[in-house]
């Protein structure tokens, strides 16, 4: 196998694996807009990186980590409802990133695989980025599940219970935060929040228990990062769109599917 296709499996497989159970959460939260605000963002990550002269990779993340920050304060302080103020911040902070890139005039900026990822292209640099992200996230979610799962049913009751609510939430924001962050080289930023939301959605139809559901979700996943990557290798197609077209088909296929009871 060539390296390139080597890096691209590896990549997109670490990202399938951890977006399984961070996109369940995403499902049962109803956070598909969060992730959009942030996965929008990611371009002024990308434009600040290029004028700091950093790693667009690392300025990608910390500025998702810095707006999941935002985002959570602003909830709490702000008296417009949650989706005004996400739709506001995600395309303003789309709108400022190009604004941003097209003053770099003298910086060759491939834009196209920003926005629709360029998966085919991932360094071994942008590899160890990816793992290390994904490693980072499943270490922090495996002690927190449970925590997580407790605000999810019911955020009330888990208070009383004694659990620090905000801080389990914002945990859970930041997680999401790293991982769009790492996935932008994959999918891209326009499409990072499909692969988070349809495997997911398409296992929640058959599981009988949130761990199944999770697992469910990371298998669905690893199954479209593999099709999507063979559709790109034999038919010349973009390698992000035709993870999330490859996603997307399996949720259609799971309709055809009996639902367990």
């Amino acid at each position: 196998m060539a390296d390139f296709l080597l890096n691209a499996l590896l990549a997109g497989l670490a990202l399938a694996l951890v977006a399984g159970p961070l996109g369940s959460f995403v499902v049962w939260r109803r956070m598909a807009y969060f992730g959009d605000t942030l996965s929008h963002a990611a371009l002024l990550g990308v434009a600040l990186g290029l004028m700091l002269d950093v790693s667009p990779t690392l300025a990608v993340t910390v500025g998702c980590v810095l707006l999941a920050v935002l985002l959570v304060t602003l909830q709490q302080r702000q008296p417009l409802a949650s989706d005004t103020l996400l739709g506001i911040l995600a395309h303003s902070t789309l709108s400022l990133g190009l604004v941003a890139l097209s003053f770099m005039s003298e910086v060759r900026i491939d834009l196209m695989g920003y926005l629709f990822g360029d998966l085919l292209a991932v360094s071994p640099t942008d590899l160890a980025w990816i793992l290390g992200g994904s490693a980072l996230v499943l270490l922090v979610l495996i002690p927190m599940w449970r925590p997580l799962l407790a605000i999810t049913v019911h955020e009330e009751l888990a208070r009383v219970e004694g659990l620090p609510v905000a801080a389990i939430r914002l945990a859970l924001m930041l997680l999401i935060a790293i991982v769009i962050a790492v996935a932008m080289k994959i999918v891209g930023v326009l499409l990072i929040t499909s692969l988070l939301i349809i495997p997911a959605a398409a296992a929640q139809r058959h599981a009988r228990s949130p761990e199944q559901m999770a697992l469910g979700a990371s298998l669905l996943g690893l199954v479209a990062v593999c099709a999507g990557l063979a559709l790109s290798w034999y038919k010349d197609t973009p390698a992000g769109p035709s993870i999330v077209v490859s996603a997307a088909s399996l949720f259609l296929l799971s309709f055809t599917l009996p639902r367990r009871a």
